[in-house]
């Protein structure tokens, strides 16, 4: 929960290690090494890493909450299986959960992992290759049998071969270890065995000098009406805790010091992406004096928004889980209608079902917010991965001639303030708006000082007034009056044909249509006269390479271009959060650089849209692996192009 920021700490002396600055992850002071019994780090990325039943996620998001009570910095990457139920016990089934913390601005979930703890021969085996040279594997040597490491892939038991040369590997029989410490709660063999993440998580906790009381707090409360899953959970994490007190007395393990985080005045407590978007949501709408209608169906990455939203009924949110994506949006668009504020939710493939209803809202000019959580696509594509795929289905994806607002959240943290912004756009434009995020930000947690309510600025609804009709626009805005059922004489025709200009009738003459058409595309346009001047995150405002991106690349490309500005280059960051329309300085901007790189998970999606913008030559970095952009490939792109080499990645030979 939310704590208290903690107190400046003081420069640590200096240790000896044998391990050197990972280059690898520049974000990342220095590594695990084994010389001395007790090392003061700046910052570790750990990795859990197990079969889908495992319970990797929760173990990660615990032993993240943990550094998030101990004051440090911290960013996650759950990392799940995209099948529901994959074969238990092979590489596609495996789910991990990556945690940074430490006391430096941590801004990724760390490129690879200082420690990988695998609770199987396939976590092993689909995580290897994301533990640095010379990094610690703790193993479960216990879950190593003829049929695991069958199941896995393995020929040979890579415990006893030179499969794990390079790395520092401690196995430990972590099955036996559990199964004895919960044997006097008289669970089953199965149930006991579910203990394990526990023990495995109360090792960590020791070897980084977390608390264990948060988590036995947690787990007495989630295991309140079954006394003795709760205390077998307890137990392992015990045992685990005091396996690594006993083990250093031995010269088996090591402790290790990680620095907290300076940090500003406040109260603090870890968000996902949905959590902090839901939250705004609901903000915005406190914010414009209306109550929020979520209508939504169920779709990987996004159903938690749903989740989190239907447990907020004091703060006078309806939801509403439809039969499907077109009644879900449909009912939210009526709900704008009746007075209240509509959102709606999905990923790409439900924003694609929801594109008729989504016409019908430019078309009717109400107030609407959707959320497209992106994930990896086409069609169901890859459901727990991350990709930025949906940038032209948000901007163009609609018949006819019918332009949006488009913008994108660049963290979790980040998501409460753009909803809040869709909102105000949405309501004082009179027009649905598309908010951008992805898997990556949705999933992941990071520390977040919460804010001052009192200091957001309201939002203002573009009520009717005087005695024109049900059409009387804003002059500056072109925003219609949002008038709502049962108000007096000013009842006027809801549909998708084309209205009159005047007076909101339907029209088919030729040269009305082409006015609203154009009046439909203005009033988007207009929207950049109100929006902040672009700002350059970091660097000079001219010259050298612009590094241009949008939504959850932020933290990466942030990091790329300070590490390449520290080795001389002239580098400057760049991050849109509005994509459609842009702010109005950007052309301007962009064109007092040398060079532009556009950084973005697609096979170029912005890079095309500036190009059609403002006639730029860009270079493309792109990236469609379902995992988000890794600090040094970026870097290397930006080198690559100081030294005036070509960034054109050819497509891999189809065999």
């Amino acid at each position: 929960m939310a704590s208290a920021p903690p107190p400046t700490v003081p420069a640590p002396q200096a240790t000896e290690t044998d391990a050197l600055a990972d280059p690898d992850r520049p974000d990342s002071a220095t590594a695990l090494g084994l010389r001395s019994a007790r090392e003061t780090l700046e910052s570790v990325v750990v990795r859990f890493a197990g079969d889908s039943g495992d319970g990797m996620q929760l173990t990660g998001t615990q032993f993240a909450q943990s550094a998030a009570l101990g004051g440090h910095g911290l960013s996650t990457f759950p990392d799940y299986p995209a099948e529901i139920r994959a074969p238990a016990g092979t590489p596609f089934g495996v789910s991990a959960f990556q945690v940074h913390f430490g006391a430096s601005e941590v801004m990724t979930p760390g490129d690879i992992s200082d420690v990988l703890v695998a609770m199987n021969p396939a976590a092993l085996k689909a995580n290897l290759e994301r533990l640095r040279p010379g990094g610690l594997a703790i193993v479960d040597t216990g879950s190593f049998t003829k049929r695991a490491l069958d199941k896995a892939g393995y020929a040979h038991n890579p415990l006893d071969d030179q499969t794990l040369d390079g790395f520092r590997i401690l196995g430990l029989d972590i099955t036996k270890q559990t199964i004895e410490a919960v044997k006097p709660h008289g669970l089953g063999n199965k149930d006991a065995l579910r203990c394990k993440n526990m023990w495995t998580l109360g090792l960590t906790l020791w070897m980084f000098g977390r608390d264990r009381q948060p988590v036995i707090d947690w787990l007495t409360t989630k295991f309140a009406a079954k006394a003795a899953l709760a205390e077998a959970n307890v137990a392992a994490l015990n045992a685990g805790h005091a396996y690594g007190e006993t083990a250093e007395l031995g010269g088996g393990l090591r402790r290790y010091s990680v620095l907290p985080a300076e940090a500003e005045p406040g109260e603090y407590r870890t968000v996902t992406g949905n959590q902090a978007l839901s939250w705004g949501l609901v903000a915005a709408t406190k914010l414009a004096g209306l109550d929020p209608f979520v209508g939504s169906y169920p779709i990987t990455p996004a159903s938690p928004i749903l989740h989190t939203l239907s447990g907020m009924k004091q703060f006078g949110v309806i939801t509403f889980q439809a039969e499907d994506e077109i009644a879900a949006i449909c009912a939210a668009l009526g709900a704008s209608y009746a007075g209240q504020l509509g959102i709606t939710s999905s990923s790409g493939p439900g924003i694609a079902l929801k594109t008729e209803a989504l016409g019908l809202a430019i078309a009717t000019e109400l107030p609407l917010v959707v959320v497209n959580c992106q994930r990896g696509g086409p069609s169901t594509g890859l459901p727990t991965k991350t990709e930025q795929s949906d940038l032209y289905q948000a901007i163009y994806g609609r018949n006819g001639d019918a332009p949006l607002p488009v913008i994108a959240a660049s963290g979790p943290a980040d998501c409460f303030h753009t909803a809040i912004e869709a909102t105000r756009i949405a309501i004082e434009a009179m027009t649905p708006v598309i908010v951008l995020t992805d898997g990556f930000m949705a999933n992941a947690a990071e520390p977040w000082r919460l804010p001052d309510l009192t200091g957001l600025a309201p939002i203002t609804p573009h009520k009717h007034g005087g005695d024109a009709g049900p059409f009387e626009r804003d002059p500056e805005t072109l925003a219609r009056a949002w008038v709502t059922p049962g108000t007096p004489d000013r009842m006027h025709r809801i549909g998708g044909i084309e209205k009159d200009f005047d007076t909101g009738h339907i029209s088919y003459d030729a040269a009305n249509h082409q006015r609203m058409t154009r009046l439909r595309a203005d009033k988007v346009a207009r929207i950049a006269r109100r929006l902040p001047d672009q700002r350059v995150e970091q660097g000079s405002d001219a010259g050298g390479v612009a590094v241009v991106g949008w939504g959850s690349t932020y933290g990466a490309l942030a990091q790329a271009v300070r590490q390449a500005r520290r080795e001389g280059i002239e580098a400057a960051h760049i991050h849109l959060r509005h994509l459609n329309p842009f702010p109005a300085n950007l052309g301007a901007l962009l064109s007092g650089y040398e060079q532009i790189l556009v950084a973005e998970m697609n096979n170029g999606q912005l890079a095309s849209v500036l190009r059609d913008r403002y006639r730029f030559d860009l270079a493309s970095l792109t990236k469609v692996s379902g995992q988000p952009f890794t600090i040094c490939e970026v870097q290397d792109a930006i080198a690559r192009l100081d030294a005036g080499q070509n960034l054109d990645q050819p497509d891999q030979e189809i065999a």
